[in-house]
């Protein structure tokens, strides 16, 4: 069953898509005030690009709200454990900065952690990217947001979306909660869902292909030593467990011997993996489960293994693609990989194309000196006002989108969204009808590296 017919059915009755009810009270919103439900913007989804694009957006004064179907900002990097975002530099050069560069260094620093060495050369590209202490980047990234006067609103998210009346100038959302539903109306909305879900709602074409990569639930493991293992005996083990059907060959990409140099970390693979729905969710994390058991369970019956421990395993499974905006602008992986320049770029996006198939992955990198560009238009669905969608479900092919996904280019476009939406609530315009200029002026006011087109 659907999520909007699940609740329809059996929490409120019918709501209607032109009159949905509004509680006589809003939820208690933590940094607002109750009863508040007009927003300048509202940000939907506080994953990597929602967290930047609410700060952003209050700190330009906006009043701004987060609907977040979890319990803390950060999506895929906190609770599902992809804690090491990139890529800010390429070729050597800072290319992504602003608020989740921002957020990136004060978690580093607060933890006493180090970065990489940005300026060394020829290394691959995950050598760029940022470890972080996932658990202390959630605290701050709400610590920050409730400093720049976010209204968050966890463990509810959208039901309807549509406009107020004929021509009106804000959206109304209903909202879900768990003990009541209630409305909220908005000048803007930036859809940071990762799966286009609010674009959806609001009546606007999203797209997705038969086949999707696959996720990847994130753990850990130790108390064993690698150098004590037979290996070879472990990969005839390997081998014939996965012809026996114990094990899956798409459960580790890394192969046996990898998961126990990585950790475990991100070495497995659970297929289909969609966040698209509440059901589908539910299935990808199952499925990365029963997957994580097999692998847990065969290592610890191997010789020099059976001491192994379990350190974590992460909440969710990590996903790297559902659907993607029909934007104004599709951003091909041609386009991608030729740094095409933009009129209404807003923001630089760095990482190899970079798909996931079953059981391994297949990095294509990009030619020196290339640094990809992201336009304003490739976040505006098409024939819409007044929403945009920033981060990976940003309109793209799938093979741009296997590299624009990541979560610094994401941080990044959540930034540009919510200047434009910030600024269209301001100026009572839609975000396509703002001056490109301006919005680069104001993204680079606030720290963020803007291209030169």
């Amino acid at each position: 069953m659907q999520r909007r017919e699940f609740f329809r059915n059996a929490a409120i009755g019918a709501v209607g898509l032109g009159s949905f009810p509004v509680s006589a009270r809003c939820a208690p919103l933590a940094g607002g005030k109750m009863g508040e439900n007009v927003y300048d913007v509202a940000v939907i989804g506080g994953g990597t690009a929602g967290t930047a694009a609410a700060i952003q957006a209050a700190r330009l004064g906006a009043r701004t709200l987060v609907i977040e179907s979890g319990s803390q900002l950060g999506g895929t990097m906190t609770t599902g454990g992809v804690n090491f975002p990139g890529l800010f530099y390429a070729w050597g050069k800072q290319i992504i900065s602003g608020i989740g560069w921002e957020l990136v260094c004060k978690t580093v620093e607060t933890h006493g952690d180090s970065f990489p060495d940005f300026t060394a050369k020829n290394l691959p590209h995950w050598k760029y990217q940022v470890k972080l202490n996932e658990y202390l980047y959630a605290c701050l990234a709400e610590e920050a947001a409730l400093e720049a006067g976010v209204n968050l609103c966890y463990y509810c998210f959208p039901m309807e979306i549509s406009r107020e009346s004929a021509g009106g100038a804000n959206w109304m959302i209903s909202v879900a909660a768990r003990d009541e539903v209630f409305g909220v109306r908005a000048k803007q909305i930036i859809d940071c869902t990762g799966n286009a879900s609010a674009v959806h709602l609001a009546g606007f074409k999203r797209i997705r292909e038969d086949e999707i990569q696959p996720g990847t639930l994130i753990f850990g493991i130790s108390n064993y030593s690698l150098e004590a293992v037979d290996k070879a005996a472990l990969k005839k083990a390997y081998a014939a467990a996965i012809k026996s059907g114990e094990l899956e060959s798409s459960d580790l990409w890394v192969g046996i011997i990898g998961v126990l140099k990585e950790g475990g970390f991100n070495s497995q693979h659970t297929l289909n993996a969609n966040s698209a729905t509440s059901e589908l969710q539910t299935r990808t994390n199952i499925s990365a489960r029963k997957s994580f058991l097999r692998i847990y369970r065969f290592l610890k019956r191997q010789k020099g293994l059976e001491n192994i421990k379990i350190d974590y395993v992460k909440t969710e499974a990590g996903v790297r693609e559902t659907y993607r905006i029909e934007g104004e602008t599709v951003i091909t992986a041609e386009d991608y990989a030729s740094a095409r320049a933009y009129p209404d770029s807003v923001c630089y996006s760095f990482y190899p194309i970079d798909l996931h198939v079953h059981n391994t992955v297949k990095p294509k990198m990009l030619e020196s000196g290339k640094v990809p560009c992201v336009c304003l238009s490739a976040m505006v669905p098409k024939g819409s006002r007044d929403i945009l969608a920033a981060g990976r479900c940003v309109s793209s092919d799938r093979l741009a989108n296997s590299a624009l996904r990541v979560q610094a280019s994401c941080m990044a476009m959540g930034q540009a969204a919510a200047v434009a939406a910030a600024l269209a609530a301001t100026e009572g315009k839609s975000p396509a009808d703002l001056d490109i200029g301006e919005i680069r002026k104001v993204l680079k006011k606030h720290n963020a590296i803007v291209p030169n087109v």
